[in-house]
C-alpha cells in the first residue's frame, strides 16, 4: 500500500461506527477540492474528509473533522484533524444562535503542529418564509501559530428553487489584525464569495459550488468545487 492509499485509508477510519450511540452520527465526504474560505488546502487536489459527531437534546455537542492538506513542495503537512464544542440555542421560532470553539491541528511534518490554533465561533441563523439567512463570525488569536489575531465575518442566504433544490450564496471577509505575521497576497484582508447548488439523492448530498476571492493567487482563483457526502447516524 502506498502512502496516498494509506492516508485515505485512516481518514476513512475515522468514520467507522465503533459502538451505537444516540445523538452519534457521522458524515464522509469526497471533495475535488478543499478549500478554506475560497484558499484551497489541497494544491487544487482531491480531499477524503470525515467528521464524527455528538449532539444532546439539550443543545451541547462535540465533534472532530479530518482532512488531507497539501501546502505544496517543502511542506510535507498532510493531515488536518479538527475538534470542537459547542451549544446550539433555538432562541425563537426564527431565530438561532450556535456558539462555540475550534482547535485546529496538523500533521505529518516535523514542525506541522507549530500551525494548531484555537478559534472562537458564534453563527446566528434566521428562518423566513424566503429561506434561511446567516451571519456568523470567528475570532483567533493565534492564527496558523503566528500569535497574530485574526478573524472572519460572513453573511449568507439559503433559498429553495424546487423541493429539494437548493441554492446558497455567501460574501466573508478575513482579516489579520498584524499584517507583521501574518497577511493575505500582501494585503491585511480578502474578500471571498461563493455560490453553491444543493441536492439529495438516495442518502448521498451533492454539493456544487463556484467560487473566487480578491486574491491573485493560483490557490485562490476562480475554481468550481464538486462534493458528495453521506451521513450515518447511530
Amino acid at each position: 500500500m502506498n502512502n496516498t492509499m494509506k492516508r485515505l485509508a485512516i481518514l476513512g477510519l475515522i468514520a467507522l461506527p465503533t459502538t451505537t450511540m444516540a445523538g452519534v452520527s457521522s458524515t464522509v465526504t469526497a471533495v475535488s477540492d478543499y478549500t478554506f474560505n475560497g484558499v484551497s488546502q489541497t494544491d487544487s487536489g482531491p480531499a477524503l474528509q470525515a467528521s464524527l459527531d455528538y449532539a444532546a437534546d439539550s443543545g451541547w455537542y462535540v465533534g472532530t473533522w479530518a482532512s488531507n492538506v497539501d501546502f505544496g513542495s517543502g511542506d510535507d503537512t498532510w493531515l488536518e484533524l479538527d475538534f470542537y464544542g459547542g451549544h446550539f440555542l433555538q432562541l425563537t421560532e426564527r431565530v438561532s444562535l450556535d456558539a462555540g470553539i475550534a482547535y485546529y491541528t496538523y500533521h505529518g511534518d516535523s514542525f506541522s503542529d507549530e500551525y494548531q490554533y484555537p478559534e472562537l465561533y458564534t453563527k446566528f441563523g434566521y428562518s423566513s418564509s424566503v429561506g434561511q439567512s446567516e451571519l456568523n463570525f470567528w475570532y483567533t488569536w493565534d492564527y496558523f501559530g503566528v500569535d497574530a489575531g485574526h478573524y472572519i465575518m460572513m453573511a449568507a442566504h439559503t433559498f429553495s428553487v424546487a423541493e429539494g433544490h437548493d441554492i446558497r450564496v455567501s460574501f466573508d471577509r478575513s482579516t489579520s489584525l498584524d499584517e507583521d505575521k501574518w497577511a493575505w497576497d500582501g494585503d491585511k484582508a480578502y474578500n471571498h464569495f461563493r455560490a453553491e447548488y444543493m441536492t439529495s439523492w438516495k442518502g448521498f448530498d451533492f454539493n456544487l459550488a463556484v467560487e473566487d476571492t480578491s486574491m491573485d493567487t493560483d490557490a485562490s482563483d476562480t475554481r468550481a468545487v464538486l462534493s458528495v457526502a453521506r451521513t450515518f447516524a447511530f
